[in-house]
């Protein structure tokens, strides 16, 4: 896991200063920490800082074949694979990001379409003058571009392109308006106008400093839904989840797992044991769980604790706290250039702070709610309207609260975007893509790159993978959802598994007790949100200061939460304040 970055210019075109390249690095030295290579190819300039995790001695990048030269961030699963078909003697490295390179050599511009992991590549051919900038199908791996009067310039981060001078430091009152909605933002297009995502599965061609070709690799297989038995299925993803598994163990470093008790952790858990098991040994297996010190919180540590014994797993409880959400919400903002409003970015980046100390990447459950169909929205969703269905976010964060000055729909324009992708499947499945195509690499994988990189420390998801995906995607509506219960047939795959998990019963589920947080500081807090300029331009500020005494309401916690990590996020990302000091400190700075 890597940080990226680069320009290429126009022709004529006068190229950068070293200052420029260096700050572009500085930017990006948090996911690398393992060395800096700044690389200047006439009319390209490369940046890469390296976290290293596979061929630690030999793995630097940039990587080169003959005019090609390569920088990546990510991980290339099927890296062993590829070595045998093309034979190990052309590669000259032990490093999993050689494979697209050689790959390169064969395929050309067709490169990328047979690889298997987390990725963001940029690679240049000099001789022609092209650059290829692309991403894996799920969007684990982050990539963006600018582009200015001289070329093109991208990088693993936008407040990188930004630190650099290659893009602007002020924000996009629609996406503004989105985030607030919906805690996230869609599309290609980012809050800071004039950078933009390299979409999921997307690659660009530059030439001569210009986009000159775009073709998008889809993550998820096509096709109707199969008819498969229950007893079929259940074998088929026991395959899958091992196979996976077994690909993202792969590491020269310690690793772990973050475990919430949930599902989806518990499943990549037992998967880890049974691979330890039949394949490693005693091979040392590492788990870290939150918790809260709020008496009604939902918390699963014990049950977590409970799996971890059950397969011999050494088990690490971490309790965050109201100080420590005060104390470390500018710092954590300050990692979410990409801005998410999702809570559960402060035990995220807690429990990444506390797992470095042991471990360099970090296992979870991300995707499994999306590929499985674990939400109640999906259930809402598949359901007629005559029988109770809705549209999934019909309504954002603010609706019916009065609070925002104003109230379009527009914030919506997005995902009914990604709404019309999905036409011709049925209403379970479009659910689900619509999902996989924003919330899930928008929201919930900007949240695990940002907080686990902010540490230096690589996040990998087991559960996002072609192999898991071929296996479930096509399932019928039924092993997908029985009942009361969404993600029946991982359910069932855990009952056998692991029994101690009780997969059928009641979970408390996974909530930060933001809501009682702020409500208990909402008389200070209120007053000096609203007095934020950046929340007064939007709010009112009577409202606002009423919203926050009430902040421990179901519709309120949302809302509230929302303005407290816009207004942070607008001090430290758009005004450029330090994040040092808590919340208070940072929103009474002047």
């Amino acid at each position: 896991m890597c940080g990226i970055g680069g320009i290429v210019y126009r022709p004529g075109a006068p190229l950068r200063s070293e200052e420029t390249l260096q700050r572009l690095a500085g930017a990006l030295s948090h996911r690398g920490p393992d060395g800096t290579h700044i690389e200047r190819l006439g009319r390209a300039d490369l940046v890469h800082t390296r976290l290293a995790i596979i061929d630690i001695a030999g793995g630097d990048q940039p990587l080169h074949a003959g005019h090609a030269t390569l920088i990546a961030n990510g991980e290339i699963y099927n890296d062993p694979q590829i070595r045998d078909q093309l034979g190990n003697q052309v590669f000259t490295t032990g490093s999993d990001c050689e494979s697209p390179l050689r790959l390169w050599e064969r395929e050309g511009r067709f490169f990328a379409d047979d690889l298997r992991g987390m990725y963001a590549i940029a690679l240049y051919d000099s001789a022609e003058d092209r650059l290829f900038l692309v991403r894996d199908p799920f969007g684990i791996k982050p990539l963006y571009y600018s582009l200015f009067s001289d070329g093109l310039a991208f990088a693993s981060e936008p407040k990188a392109l930004i630190a650099a001078g290659l893009g602007e430091k002020t924000e996009d009152a629609a996406k503004r308006d989105e985030l607030l909605q919906l805690q996230f933002t869609t599309g290609a297009e980012t809050i800071f106008p004039g950078i933009y995502r390299v979409l999921p599965g997307e690659m660009l061609e530059i030439r001569h400093g210009d986009i000159v070709g775009r073709t998008r690799r889809q993550a998820l297989p096509r096709g109707d839904s199969e008819r498969i038995t229950e007893e079929k299925a259940l074998e088929r993803l026991d395959a899958a989840l091992i196979n996976s598994v077994q690909a993202h163990e792969r590491a020269d470093v310690p690793f772990g797992l973050f475990l919430s008790g949930g599902i989806d952790s518990a499943t990549v858990l037992a998967a880890m044991a049974r691979v330890r098991r039949e394949h490693d040994g005693n091979a040392p297996l590492l788990a870290w769980t939150a918790g809260f010190d709020v008496p009604d919180a939902a918390d699963e540590t014990a049950h977590a604790a409970a799996l971890a014994r059950s397969v011999g797993a050494e088990h690490r409880t971490l309790r965050v706290t109201k100080a420590d959400f005060w104390t470390h919400l500018p710092a954590i903002v300050a990692c979410m250039d990409d801005p998410v409003a999702d809570y559960a970015i402060v035990p995220t980046w807690l429990l990444a702070r506390e797992a470095r100390q042991e471990a360099t990447v970090i296992l979870s459950g991300e995707g499994g709610d999306e590929l499985f169909a674990g939400y109640g929205r999906y259930r809402r969703a598949a359901r007629p309207w005559w029988r109770g269905g809705r549209k999934m976010r019909r309504h954002g964060a603010f609706h019916g609260l009065g609070v925002l000055r104003e109230t379009s729909s527009h914030w919506r324009d997005g995902l009914v975007a990604a709404e019309r992708e999905t036409r011709g499947l049925d209403r379970l499945t479009a659910a689900q893509a619509v999902d996989i195509a924003e919330w899930l690499p928008n929201d919930l994988l900007v949240k695990l790159d940002r907080c686990l990189m902010a540490h230096g420390l690589e996040g990998r998801t087991p559960l996002l993978d072609p192999v898991v995906a071929e296996a479930v995607w096509r399932l019928p509506a039924d092993l997908k959802i029985r009942g009361k219960h969404g993600k029946y047939l991982l359910r069932r795959w855990l009952e056998r598994e692991m029994p101690v998990a009780r997969p059928f019963a009641p979970k408390q589920g996974f909530t930060v007790p933001v809501g009682a947080w702020i409500e208990e500081q909402g008389a200070r807090l209120g007053p000096l949100i609203a007095a934020q300029p950046a929340v007064a331009d939007i709010a009112y500020p009577g409202k606002v200061v009423s919203l926050f005494r009430s902040a421990s309401g179901r519709r309120e916690r949302h809302a509230a939460w929302a303005l407290l990590f816009y207004a942070v996020w607008h001090q430290v990302q758009i005004e450029g304040k330090s994040p040092e000091g808590d919340v208070f400190d940072v929103l009474s700075a002047r």
